[in-house]
Parts: C-alpha cells; sequence; structure tokens
C-alpha cells in the first residue's frame, strides 16, 4: 500500500453536503460521479495530497443508503493507493484478510476497486485502489 488514496463519507444529500465541505475546505469539489454498479452518486474535494469522497445512495437498497440507516452519517471507508490490485488481494487473503470482491470493479474517480470485510480490519471497511491504465 503507497498511501491513503481517499476517504469516503456516507451523506444523506449530495448537494448540501457539498456546500458544507465547500465552506468547511474553502475550495469546490473538482468531480461528481454516478457509480451504477454501486448505487451511488460521489463527490471529489482534494485538500493538499488527500481526497476527501462524499457519497450519497441512489436508491433505498444501495450500500451507502443502508449504512446511512444503520449507522447515521459520517466515515463510511478509508482506501489505500496500490501498485497492483491483484497480488494485494492474494497477500491479504494470505494474511487472513476477507475480501468482499475478488474480482477489481470499476470504482469512481478512474480506479479499479475491492473492498476488504470490516470483520476483519477492526470494523473499518478497507478500499484497494488501483489507477486504471488507458
Amino acid at each position: 500500500m503507497n498511501k491513503i488514496e481517499h476517504i469516503g463519507i456516507a451523506v444523506k444529500d449530495l448537494k448540501n453536503s457539498n456546500d458544507l465541505f465547500e465552506k468547511l475546505f474553502g475550495k469546490s469539489h473538482y468531480k461528481i460521479e454516478e457509480v451504477l454498479s454501486e448505487g451511488v452518486n460521489t463527490s471529489f474535494f482534494k485538500i493538499g495530497e488527500s481526497k476527501i469522497e462524499l457519497l450519497e445512495g441512489t436508491n433505498p437498497d444501495s450500500p451507502i443508503s443502508k449504512f446511512i440507516e444503520k449507522r447515521g452519517e459520517g466515515i463510511h471507508h478509508i482506501a489505500f493507493d496500490v501498485d497492483c490490485i491483484e497480488s494485494e488481494i492474494e497477500r491479504l487473503e494470505n494474511e487472513g484478510f476477507t475480501v468482499l470482491n475478488k474480482i477489481p470493479k470499476k470504482g469512481a474517480d478512474n480506479k479499479l476497486v475491492v473492498f476488504l470485510h470490516p470483520k476483519s480490519t477492526n470494523g473499518v471497511l478497507i478500499e484497494l485502489c488501483q489507477d486504471i491504465k488507458k
């Protein structure tokens, strides 16, 4: 793992949350993107070397909508940048971590993503991200 790629925050209303975080950070988001496979709309802010991803569920059955219903708004996951997502999947499985999706899928912000089950990471949902090479 190279660095924290971003921190994901679950929000009920993306527009209101964008306004709030624009005031907090003193700058606008740089991208809004829908990820159909996850049932979310995302918004990204860049703060120095770090990124914050706001996530709004697009339907009541989306993972984000269920998360908010159960836990409320707040930090949803921490994402780490990796060079080779397949080798990280293999390494982490060999270390005993539970990988939720063993085949990387396209995520937001031009990334391949894989998630680790929070039960194997002290209650924290971990996302691995690799840039999609063009």
